[in-house]
């Protein structure tokens, strides 16, 4: 068979193991696919990531590893996992040190753990994760303490790697500040030589300012067949630095890209760094929230977190702090001098100088200044919370207003509600809390006391000062220490 109809049964027989195979590499054995099928097998290549993070950390000086301290309220290593799994990365494997069980429970399920007991060395921990990648095509190598990558940088290395054919692809940035970094020495064509460590650097090699970030892609084939000898450095470890100058010296393909942001390549080993790394990162959504409508006065003096998600027309005013699993809802208004901790605001919200922590506050919620809604809290639609008041664990009813001085604890208020200044919930007896609950239309006067467990049925009422120690009926009025019911004045007419 040969011209047109050679063309027309190749394209057939490719169309049909695509199609139908379950395993393509199986079925291509012996038939030499068309020009489109070849660069549909491409496109399949896989690139699994290898995350290093058994490294000790002992410039942290801290009993925390390293790779678990938070930056904007994620730990690193999850910050870098994150970064892999949107750029399209698997398997993950994650080397991990012994007695690894607090970074597996920060990062969780969906990932392959594999421990380097010794810490001899980069090549070392790779080599570790074979097992769990030995599948893919690709390697990409990342670390666990550079918290600041970026997803689409990961994509551009394994486009430019594919497109090339590369037998490594490396990413490189150009810093202010090189110290104590590898540096990227290229020949007149540009093209990479060798990565070369400061220590071993000469003055010409230490003034060039490209720097090694640490992340790579490598054929998977190459990788596992150089990596086992790769000579170990005078104390016993292996450096994946030293396959680049071994893939030049083969002649191999090596490229780099170069970051467009020089800090996401910055490595934290100290507080300072992770400090550093914090105020990038922050920005980062800062500069984030205000593209997708969120105004921010004086944005340097705004603390948000990583997961945090904000409505737009929202106003975050200066010295707020936004941590945690918090959502706020669309035109609310958070400060100034306002923290806001795992906690959902609804529409229309309005915070003051405020802390709001595990709590759910539902639209045309306002709170503050100087109050506090403790964990376990709802306030639901139109409640009024003003100031120096506390509410813990406890639902507030639909336009309910508490006034200033006021403690609500372990209560359920229903809708309608007033407390007046200085009224508190004595909930708690000296072994365990214990429940209010308040109807609707009630009324709870100045300063009085509601002596838990206690209910106070609709539309009853308390004088100021009363120590409530008593269930009170509905439409009831109780006044006095302890508190007496008395008969209610009726509502003149209007």
């Amino acid at each position: 068979m040969t011209g047109s109809g050679q063309i027309w049964y190749n394209r057939l027989k490719w169309t049909i193991l695509l199609e139908n195979a379950p395993n393509l590499a199986a079925l291509c054995v012996g038939i030499r696919p068309s020009p489109r099928a070849v660069c549909d097998l491409k496109a399949m290549t896989t690139h699994a990531a290898v995350i290093l993070a058994a490294g000790k950390g002992t410039r942290m000086n801290s009993r925390i590893p390293k790779v678990l301290h938070r930056v904007c309220g994620i730990e690193m290593v999850c910050l870098v996992e994150e970064a892999a799994r949107q750029a399209g990365l698997a398997p993950i494997a994650v080397v991990v040190p012994h007695e690894s069980q607090q970074i597996e429970t920060a990062i969780g399920p969906g990932v392959c753990y594999v421990t380097q007991t010794e810490q001899l060395g980069t090549g070392h921990a790779v080599l570790q994760a074979e097992g769990q990648v030995e599948a893919a095509d690709n390697i990409l190598v990342m670390y666990g303490d550079v918290p600041l990558v970026n997803a689409e940088t990961l994509k551009r290395m394994m486009r430019l790697h594919d497109d090339t054919e590369a037998c490594i692809t490396l990413l490189t940035s150009t810093l202010v500040n090189p110290e104590g970094l590898g540096r990227i020495v290229r020949d007149r064509s540009g093209a990479i030589k060798a990565i070369v460590e400061e220590e071993y650097a000469d003055d010409d090699t230490r003034s060039i300012r490209e720097i090694n970030s640490g992340f790579y892609c490598f054929r998977a084939r190459w990788l596992w067949k150089h990596l086992n000898g790769i000579s170990p450095s005078q104390k016993g470890e292996v450096f994946l630095t030293d396959l680049v100058a071994l893939a030049v010296q083969q002649g191999m393909t090596v490229e780099s890209v170069l970051s467009a942001d020089a800090y996401e390549t910055i490595g934290v080993n100290n507080r300072i760094q992770l400090a550093e790394a914090e105020a990038v990162m922050r920005q980062r959504i800062r500069e984030r929230w205000m593209i997708n409508g969120v105004s921010m006065p004086d944005p340097s003096s705004v603390y948000i977190d990583h997961t945090v998600e904000l409505g737009e027309d929202t106003v975050i005013l200066p010295n707020s702090h936004i941590t945690g699993q918090s959502h706020i809802g669309e035109a609310c208004k958070i400060g100034p001098n306002s923290v806001i901790s795992d906690s959902i605001l609804g529409k229309g919200c309005e915070v003051i100088s405020s802390v709001i922590r595990d709590s759910h506050l539902e639209d045309n919620v306002d709170v503050g200044p100087f109050s506090h809604i403790r964990g376990g809290s709802h306030l639901e639609q139109g409640v009024h919370v003003g100031t120096s008041a506390e509410v813990k664990s406890s639902r507030l009813g639909r336009d309910t207003k508490m006034g200033h001085f006021s403690y609500m604890g372990d209560a359920h208020l229903g809708t309608n509600v007033n407390i007046g200044a200085g009224a508190i919930t004595c909930n708690f007896d000296g072994e365990k809390k214990n429940k209010t609950r308040i109807g609707d239309d009630v009324f709870i006067s100045c300063d009085t006391m509601l002596i838990a467990p206690i209910k106070l049925g609709d539309r009853s009422a308390t004088g100021a000062g009363a120590v409530v120690t008593k269930d009170v009926a509905p439409d009831s009025l109780v006044v006095g220490m302890p508190a007496r019911k008395v008969p209610r004045k009726p509502k003149s007419d209007p």
